[in-house]
């Protein structure tokens, strides 16, 4: 027998309220402590993003926790304490959400002071809030929140389309090139925010927010554990020049060294010119292609570069002249070669398996390479086998 005082939708709240706090509070713990990759066995997720992640789950676990014992011995919504509370819990979770998109992005490392920074007229607002409590100060606080998530959104929508290109420009064959994915898990976060502002004691509604807490605690870690991480390899702002003048010459002939050693050459004076170009072009000729390096499980545009004895920024400049990208270079290469060992099999009567095939041209993942076909043929392989058969 329920106490007639406490009706089923409040004890199933307070169940479903501790659910959305040992939750992130589990996920947190597995992101810190555990060294494997519970969900994508094959994937090795950047220790950085792991711990920011665990730290933005450890927050809101803590969050819980505060908000209940706010609830059960005060209530008093122009107190210091729920002023600390309000603070902290959007300081905590701005900051940590902002690290934790951020490290999805490894292109290049963006700072995180600016979140700290943006949260100062908040805590003003705040204190106005406290010493003027008829002065709608903290609604104008929540509202500030709103739209500086509303704007970082809208960054992340431009920041994952560069991670995007960058990841076109420098991986060939990852498997998990699906960067709508870290937008989705920051448009999940700033719905979840809009829900938690817009809250009310309408039990249906605030079954909703935890709900989707749930959904977005989950998301999370999925994410966090099927992206793989690319810290090992340069990035835009980490061994990569700016300009030619930083630049030391990468591919440079015999008469190039004929002034001095200091790398004072026209070709970093001016760029890279023409010949150099040719220079490289026959170089990927000789190093890459005679030599089948394409089929380099997980080759990188770094690792390419110096087989050939050439620097990046030269080889990107090589594929920017031939308007392409390292990714379709790479790709091109590799599915030439499974049209060869396709038509070798055939010719020969040989039985054709295209995922082993697809493996021997350089692809571990096939669905990488499905996709890599149909873009550079126009025709899914079901349909190029069956035309090729004709």
């Amino acid at each position: 027998m329920l106490d007639e005082n406490v009706s089923a939708a409040t004890i199933f709240f307070f169940i479903l309220y501790g659910i959305t706090g040992v939750v992130p509070f589990i996920a947190a713990v597995y992101l810190l402590l555990r060294r494997g990759n519970a969900i994508v066995p094959g994937v090795t997720p950047p220790v950085r993003l792991r711990y920011w992640a665990a730290s933005f789950l450890l927050v809101a676990a803590l969050a819980h926790v505060w908000w209940i014992l706010f609830y059960i011995y005060s209530r008093d919504l122009r107190s210091v304490t729920y002023l600390v509370i309000v603070t902290v819990d959007f300081v905590g979770m701005v900051t940590t959400i902002v690290g934790t998109m951020f490290s999805m992005l490894q292109d290049r490392r963006r700072p995180i002071w600016p979140a700290f920074v943006a949260m100062i007229p908040f805590m003003v607002l705040g204190v106005f809030h406290v010493l003027y409590p008829d002065g709608s100060f903290l609604d104008i606080g929540i509202a500030y929140n709103l739209v500086l998530y509303v704007l970082f959104f809208i960054y992340m929508v431009f920041a994952v389309r560069r991670y995007g290109q960058w990841l076109n420009d420098n991986y060939a064959d990852l498997e998990d090139k699906k960067v709508w994915l870290s937008q989705l898990v920051s448009l999940g976060y700033v719905l979840v925010f809009i829900l938690y502002v817009l809250v009310d004691t309408n039990f249906n509604f605030i079954f909703l927010l935890h709900i989707a807490e749930l959904i977005f605690f989950c998301l999370l870690v999925w994410r966090v554990d099927t992206l793989p991480g690319l810290t090992a390899f340069p990035s835009q702002d980490e061994g990569e020049c700016s300009s030619p003048e930083e630049i030391s010459p990468a591919v440079i002939s015999p008469a190039d060294h004929s002034t001095d050693e200091t790398n004072d050459s026209p070709l970093v004076r001016k760029g890279v010119g023409s010949e150099t170009l040719d220079q490289i072009e026959r170089l990927l000729e000789d190093h890459c292609v005679a030599t089948q390096l394409y089929l380099q499980h997980d080759l990188t545009v770094q690792q390419l570069a110096q087989t050939i004895g050439t620097n990046r920024n030269y080889l990107s400049q090589y594929f920017s002249g031939q308007d392409i990208t390292y990714n379709s270079y790479i790709n091109d290469l590799r599915i030439k070669h499974f049209v060869n060992l396709y038509q070798e099999a055939v010719a020969a009567g040989k039985p054709v398996v295209a995922q082993q095939l697809a493996r021997e041209s350089g692809y571990r993942s096939y669905s990488t390479f499905s996709l890599a076909f149909k873009q550079r043929t126009g025709k899914s392989l079901t349909v190029w086998m069956r035309d090729e058969a004709q």
